[in-house]
């Protein structure tokens, strides 16, 4: 049990996912905010060493448990965010039954306690849930474009089961539930094998092995820095009215993996060269969300810039890695045209 005087500024939050990329930045976040932290998380895919900073602290407790387990709080709950599940292809297809099982019964487990402690409930669905698009840029109101039979379906179709059960809990007023679709985000944290694009891409460089591109890299990707994607979980999380729609979060800032690449080739100077690859099945073509919604409802757009969201991203990899931008060649520059497409849209 914490012990920090409740205030009525004071909400006891729980983040299921609290040790991923994005779970332990947002309880840094509420922790600054001054609210009292339940961070549960199975350390599957995630790492204690995320939190480890904030175990010390009054306001701050740690549950090592599978969100599929139901699970029971012996203090008031405020606020439920459920950012539980593996997100990179690599991770969630390890164990694909167990990804579906994470977004079915761990998003039941987790409204049943909001039900239960009258908690506004945040789920963190996924960009994935449209598939490979025929729409472009991707606005909350497209079914999408999914093979629910494929090696992604585990990710994809269990993010659009969980989402089925937020807005049913919604309707049958079981669970103030909320849901956000989370595009490409990046940032400190990330897990150096993770498998994601920016992961890879910067510790080749680092390490000054072969960057691997899949398919032609034309391919496109719209990258959200995560201070910027916490900063939009909690505007949605305290609206004071549920929107009763799903809201995308991301920076419709659109670049091809070829550019992402080049900037990182710029920002770590190596000589190490491009090898592309086959592309993996029903990976999208295409992924640019219309953030016209969040502008609207939260107020909220990204304000990172990729070329700047990249500077700490780098330094967080350099620190976990162990290599250094300093070790390596000199590379040429990336062509002005893509420098110029630097800031946000």
């Amino acid at each position: 049990m914490m012990d920090m005087p409740v205030t009525p500024q004071t909400k006891t939050v729980l983040v299921a996912g609290g040790a991923g990329f994005v779970g332990s930045n947002l309880c840094d976040a509420l922790v600054a905010q001054g609210h009292r932290v339940i961070c549960v998380d199975s350390l599957m895919t995630s790492s204690r060493q995320n939190v480890e900073h904030l175990l010390a602290g009054p306001s701050f407790r740690f549950v090592e448990q599978d969100i599929c387990r139901p699970l029971t709080v012996d203090e008031p709950v405020h606020q439920i965010y459920n950012l539980a599940c593996p997100a990179s292809p690599p991770a969630y297809q390890a164990d694909p039954r167990h990804t579906l099982m994470t977004s079915v019964i761990g998003t039941s487990n987790l409204l049943d306690l909001a039900r239960r402690h009258g908690a506004t409930f945040l789920q963190a669905s996924t960009s994935e849930i449209y598939g490979d698009p025929e729409e472009h840029p991707q606005r909350e109101d497209y079914w999408g474009h999914v093979n629910c039979t494929g090696p992604r379906a585990c990710y994809d179709e269990g993010k659009r089961a969980a989402e089925t059960l937020c807005f049913d809990s919604l309707r049958t007023g079981d669970a103030d539930a909320r849901v956000v679709r989370i595009f490409n985000t990046y940032g400190p944290r990330m897990q150096p094998d993770d498998g994601r694009i920016v992961s890879n891409l910067i510790v080749q460089a680092l390490k000054g092995a072969p960057l691997t591109i899949y398919g032609t890299g034309e391919q496109t990707r719209s990258f959200c820095y995560v201070a910027d994607l916490v900063e939009g979980l909690m505007r949605l999380m305290n609206l004071q009215e549920n929107p009763g729609l799903p809201v995308n979060l991301g920076n419709p800032g659109e670049f091809t993996i070829a550019e992402l690449a080049q900037l990182v080739l710029e920002m770590i100077p190596t000589r190490s060269p491009i090898e592309h690859r086959a592309l993996p099945v029903d990976d999208p073509k295409r992924r640019c969300p219309d953030i016209t919604r969040a502008r609207t409802l939260l107020d909220w757009h990204p304000r990172m810039s990729l070329r700047d969201g990249l500077v700490p991203t780098i330094a967080w990899f350099e620190q976990k890695t162990g290599h250094s931008r300093a070790a390596a060649s000199p590379a040429g520059r990336m062509p002005e045209g893509v420098l110029a497409r630097q800031s946000l849209v």
